[in-house]
């Protein structure tokens, strides 16, 4: 496996450890519909959480700049899949974590509920 691939399952199984330290149940990992991925998906209570993990080796780089506009809206898309082919009427809401370092210096920072699903645009 290549060491990126190494980095981002590091970085995930980090973001589930601090889940389930905080009360989730880990319901899916890397869950795929077509094109569309979620890293982690998280239950607590009647909240249903779409994870999006990124992890930098390089403590300069800030892994949130991989979260653009695209990213967003292939998140929501694939939680929208995710609901409808699992006929789940959870509340979502949508989490991302950034890890930058090694296994032996790191830094993780998790945001709850860190976007509002964008409305749809039509072009």
């Amino acid at each position: 496996m290549a060491k990126h691939n190494d980095t981002g399952r590091w970085g995930e199984d980090l973001a589930c450890d601090m889940l389930v330290a905080d009360g989730w149940a880990i319901v899916e990992r890397n869950w795929r519909m077509n094109h569309l991925e979620v890293d982690i998906i998280a239950m607590k209570g009647d909240v249903l959480a779409f994870v999006e993990v990124k992890t930098r080796a390089n403590m300069d780089e800030d892994p949130l700049e991989a979260i653009d506009r695209r990213k967003i809206t292939n998140m929501v898309r694939a939680a929208d899949c995710y609901i409808r082919t699992h006929d789940m009427p959870h509340q979502a809401r949508f989490d991302l974590f950034a890890i930058r370092g090694t296994h032996a210096c790191y830094e993780i920072e998790h945001i709850p509920d860190a976007f509002e699903p964008p409305l749809k645009t039509y072009r």
